[in-house]
């Protein structure tokens, strides 16, 4: 009987041990994986089939539930960063390390970050270019200060000769063959990108500058508060408006007078509020405004001119032609047949899609536009 009694407690108490390891296993096993796991909130999740839970499925389940919003997560949870005053995409970030903005301006590979720059330029200029007129845009470069960053758009892929002028070493080249000025405007020049500058200049390769001068140019673009302008154009020289002539007897000029019919307001392109696109110069401010504005497969820019206006108020206040620093146009053959059948189209196009952005935001916004004489 003792024997009988003696097996039966074996039995029952090797039962009770044996039960008891796999919990003692998935102890350890929930330590381990907290300590491996990366830190998370380790809250138990019931799943609905099982009464099973573990921190492991609570850390599976957050992963793999992207539909959750990750603002309210953010919002809720104080001690992860979500700053909705930093630029789209990048909430997550302390504003304190967010770097907005970049530039043009040369770094060394060695040294102190801190002592890389030995100038910060405070203007802009473009030039799209061909080796070709390689002359010419060296007289040009010539009438820029070291207050001007150089940047250089080359169409015809030829960038190493031009190392044959001393200016370019400095200067910045980008190289995409066969393009227009506005198609490298829209892809290099974002408004993020240029914010350094005060004044962005973009201009074409064939223009004459013997009676040009940057840094007087700027003087007298601020003294006369021109959000965007232009040099006078040589009267004689390539001339299509009327309103970009140069004036003998004065500074600058904001309005002119144009051929019977073609104004219908004296404060209205091409009669006021107007400069061509051969050689416009934007402030910084105007050229945000500018930039995306310009569509991206409209790539030649035509009637961007009569649209500029947009962009700053009062435009015939804020847009204007310098007349005492002028240039020539020199009108070198570029454009054959099929590309003025382009140009023509995209103006035309650009026309229609400003139409009719203009009349869906002012229905979305319940207004009549004809009863205002704001646009």
């Amino acid at each position: 009987m003792r024997l009988i009694v003696t097996t039966f407690l074996g039995v029952v108490l090797g039962f009770f041990i044996g039960v008891s390891f796999p919990t003692l296993s998935l102890t350890k096993l929930n330590i381990t994986s907290s300590l491996l796991l990366p830190p998370t909130d380790l809250t138990y999740i019931e799943d609905k089939k099982s009464s099973f839970s573990t921190p492991i499925d609570a850390w599976s389940s957050k992963s793999s539930n992207p539909s959750s919003s990750n603002q309210d997560q953010h919002l809720n949870d104080t001690s992860k960063i979500w700053a909705t005053s930093n630029p789209k995409g990048a909430e997550r970030l302390p504003p304190g390390i967010v770097e907005a903005m970049s530039d043009f301006y040369p770094r060394r590979l060695w040294g102190k970050p801190s002592e890389d720059l030995t100038s910060t330029p405070k203007y802009l200029v473009t030039f799209t270019v061909g080796y070709d007129q390689r002359n010419n845009i060296d007289a040009c470069v010539k009438k820029f200060s070291e207050n001007f960053t150089i940047l250089l758009f080359h169409y015809d892929d030829r960038t190493t000769e031009w190392d044959e002028f001393e200016w370019s070493k400095r200067a910045i080249h980008v190289s995409v063959r066969k393009q227009t000025k506005w198609w490298y405007a829209k892809r290099f020049l974002h408004p993020d990108i240029v914010a350094p500058y005060d004044y962005i200049f973009i201009w074409d390769e064939d223009l004459g500058v013997e009676h040009f001068n940057a840094e007087e140019y700027i003087k007298l673009v601020r003294k006369h508060g021109l959000e965007i302008s232009q040099p006078g154009l040589e009267p004689n020289k390539g001339l299509t408006w009327q309103m970009t002539k140069r004036r003998g007897d004065r500074e600058v000029h904001k309005e002119t007078k144009e051929r019977p019919g073609w104004c219908t307001d004296p404060h209205l392109p091409p009669c006021a509020a107007f400069v061509e696109i051969m050689a416009p110069v934007f402030s910084r401010d105007a050229w945000r405004c500018v930039w995306h504005m310009i569509q991206n497969d409209l790539v030649h820019g035509w009637g961007l001119d009569f649209a500029l206006r947009k962009c700053v108020e009062p435009a015939h206040e804020k847009i204007g032609v310098v007349d005492s620093q002028w240039i020539v146009h020199q009108t070198v053959p570029s454009l054959g047949k099929q590309v003025r059948e382009r140009c023509r189209k995209e103006w035309t196009m650009f026309q229609t899609r400003f139409a009719n952005a203009e009349k869906a935001y002012f229905q979305q916004q319940g207004i009549d536009p004809s009863n205002s004489t704001a646009h």
